[in-house]
Formats: C-alpha cells, sequence, structure tokens
C-alpha cells in the first residue's frame, strides 16, 4: 500500500462516480449518503428485502451497517450479501453494536461465515465481541480501556491480523488511532479529532467510505482511505468549528474539498514491522 494507491483509488471515484448500496440506519443514513456524495460517488439506501437483490446487483459496493437493525434490514442484508458474493460485489460489514446485542452478533458471524465480506470494521469492543471474549460494552460505544497504546499495540494487531486471516477480510478497528491489516500488512492510521466522537454517525461514515472506496481498490487500501479521509477532513473542519453543529457541517465540506496534495501533506500513517503472524491450529475466533 502506498500513497499512490491512496490518490489513485480518490481520483477513481471522482471519475466514475460509482453507485454504492448501503444498508444503514436511520441515525445515520443522512451524513453517510451525504459522505459518499462528496467524495465523487452515489449512494443509494434501500433495505426493503424485495428490492435489495436487484440494486446491489446495480452497485458497485455494498455496505452493511447493524446500528439500530429491524427483521426488514436484517432480511435485507442477507439478501444483498448473497448477491454481492454471487456477483464478485465487494462487501463491507459494520459491527455497530454486537458488543451489546447478541442478536447483531450471531447475525455478523453468520454474515462473514455465508457471505465472506471483503472489509470487517468496528471499534474493538466490538471486534473483542466478533472473536468471542465477553464484552464489557455500554452500548455502541468502545468500552473503557479498549484502545491502543504503545503497549498493547503489537498484541492487539497481532490478534487482527489472525482474525484478517481466518476470515479472509481486511479488519479495520477504529479508534483515536485507526489500525487496518489484511493478515500480511498492519497499518497505524493517526488523523482525526475528538470533536469526531461528539457527532453522531462518524462511524458510520467511515463504513461508508470504506465500501465507497471498495468499488475502486483493494480492502487494505480502501479502509486505510476511508478512516485518514476522515481524520484529516475532521482535523480541518476543527479549526474553523465553533461547536458541534458548525464541526458536523464543515466536515461534509472538507470531505468534498479536499485535494490531493492536501490529503499527501497531511497523512499520518505507520506500517508496523515487527508484528508476527503466527498460525493458530484451530478455527476458533477467540485470540483476546
Amino acid at each position: 500500500m502506498t500513497i499512490q494507491k491512496l490518490l489513485e483509488a480518490r481520483q477513481s471515484i471522482r471519475s466514475h462516480n460509482p453507485l454504492v448500496h448501503c444498508i444503514t440506519n436511520p441515525i445515520s443514513i443522512n451524513d453517510c449518503a451525504n459522505a459518499i456524495l462528496a467524495v465523487g460517488a452515489q449512494p443509494i439506501m434501500a433495505e426493503h428485502p424485495l428490492e435489495a437483490a436487484a440494486i446491489t446487483r446495480s452497485a458497485s459496493a455494498l455496505l452493511v451497517n447493524l446500528g439500530n437493525v429491524t427483521d426488514a434490514r436484517l432480511e435485507a442484508a442477507r439478501v444483498s450479501g448473497g448477491e454481492a458474493l454471487e456477483h464478485g460485489i465487494p462487501c463491507a460489514l459494520d459491527l455497530v453494536g454486537v458488543g451489546c446485542s447478541l442478536l447483531r452478533l450471531q447475525f455478523a458471524r453468520k454474515f462473514v461465515g455465508d457471505f465472506h465480506p471483503s472489509v470487517i470494521k468496528g471499534n474493538l469492543t466490538e471486534l473483542k465481541a466478533f472473536a468471542g471474549t465477553p464484552s464489557q460494552a455500554a452500548g455502541v460505544d468502545a468500552a473503557a480501556g479498549d484502545c491502543l497504546t504503545p503497549e498493547n499495540t503489537p498484541q492487539i494487531a497481532n490478534q487482527l491480523a489472525r482474525l484478517s486471516r481466518r476470515t479472509g477480510a481486511a479488519v479495520l478497528a477504529t479508534g483515536a488511532t485507526d489500525l487496518v491489516t489484511d493478515g500480511e500488512q498492519v497499518w497505524l492510521l493517526q488523523n482525526g479529532v475528538p470533536l469526531l466522537s461528539r457527532i453522531t454517525g462518524t462511524g458510520c461514515v467511515a463504513g461508508a467510505l470504506t465500501a465507497t472506496y471498495l468499488s475502486a481498490c483493494g480492502a487494505l487500501t480502501a479502509a486505510a482511505l476511508a478512516v485518514s479521509m476522515l481524520g484529516i477532513a475532521g482535523e480541518r473542519a476543527a479549526q474553523t468549528a465553533r461547536g458541534a453543529g458548525s464541526f458536523r457541517t464543515a466536515l461534509l465540506d472538507e470531505l468534498n474539498t479536499l485535494d490531493d496534495a492536501s490529503f499527501a501533506e497531511a497523512l499520518r500513517w505507520q506500517r508496523l514491522s515487527d508484528v508476527s503472524f503466527r498460525r493458530v491450529p484451530h478455527p476458533a475466533l477467540s485470540e483476546f
């Protein structure tokens, strides 16, 4: 993964305006749609099971977000997941709330087993729950202490890399520092500001951007580009925002206007080179 690959993916989206099918929650649906438009793609939000297959077939990428689930939305996700797998359409699965909801957790595990998404995204608490570790989640936010530190990063990087190898998906762990791995490479993405956690839906937006960039590049690059775009746009928006409301507006403006040179100059990332990828001789997910 190189800066040139990131810039090529940005340009591809602006040139080709791909259609991105998002099955997401009503809390963040407007922000996700506007973010996709801002970076140059076209969103479509369809959740009725009877139209999900046709709309997925017409799209260049699929997002399945598990926030605020309903029976209809889960069924549409199953239909769309099967359609995406059959037609080679890349898919991102956002594990919203799997740390606090057994329904979502069981659905996520079956979805990954059945439909093999390209990217699995979540905060560390959600990823721990998915991998089989009892969760201390309070709602959809990460539990206290579930964050990357200099001390725990090598261990968590190994665990997430092994999870990636088992599932065949790139794994994106979001937080103050984001981590993405495809089981062979591990990257830390370090852009962002605290205000991003003070407005609802920014995690969902990261998932929507990940699906968008999946239509233009590989899973590792798409995940890294999505969180870096959001983090850099957040940093720039915070320079002029008076509070959460004006920050939300400025964030959309920055996603829309951020040029390649400014993106490349602001990007803060680091590849971890000291991570060992020990194979585990059994198929259990739990590693944490």
